[in-house]
């Protein structure tokens, strides 16, 4: 894994969520995109190498709405840029952690995606990433 590529941040409202942001990151966000497939409108910003994504549900089967329903708004998930994410995925496979996809899937900012479950990673959902 090269570096922490961007933090999730599961929100309620974009509309209320990106001017906090702006205010407290003293930059604007930078672009909004829709990923129908996962039922999420994603917002991101850029502060130093590292990426903040806000994301909010667009239905209520999005796995976003049933985050916040069940924890509230908050820290998603972590993201890692890998270089390979099928080489990356094998090797993670091997050592025991569980993928909860056997392929990686295209996902927001032009990234193909795989997540971690976090039941191995002591809570945390991991996302691999690999720019397109």
């Amino acid at each position: 894994m090269q570096k922490v590529e961007h933090i999730g941040i599961a929100v309620k409202s974009l509309d209320i969520s990106i001017p906090l942001f702006e205010k407290l990151l003293n930059s604007g966000c930078y672009k909004k995109e829709l990923v129908e497939s996962e039922f999420v409108e994603t917002a991101f910003f850029q502060t130093g190498q590292t990426k903040i994504e806000l994301l909010e549900a667009t239905g209520p089967d999005s796995a976003i709405a049933k985050f916040v329903d069940k924890k509230g708004e908050g820290i998603h998930h972590i993201a890692f840029e890998v270089t390979d994410i099928y080489a990356e995925m094998e090797r993670l496979s091997k050592e025991g952690f569980t993928l909860l996809q056997t392929q990686p899937k295209k996902g927001a900012d032009n990234k193909l995606v795989c997540f971690l479950h976090p039941k191995g990673i002591n809570g945390v959902l991991v996302e691999l990433c690999q720019e397109i």
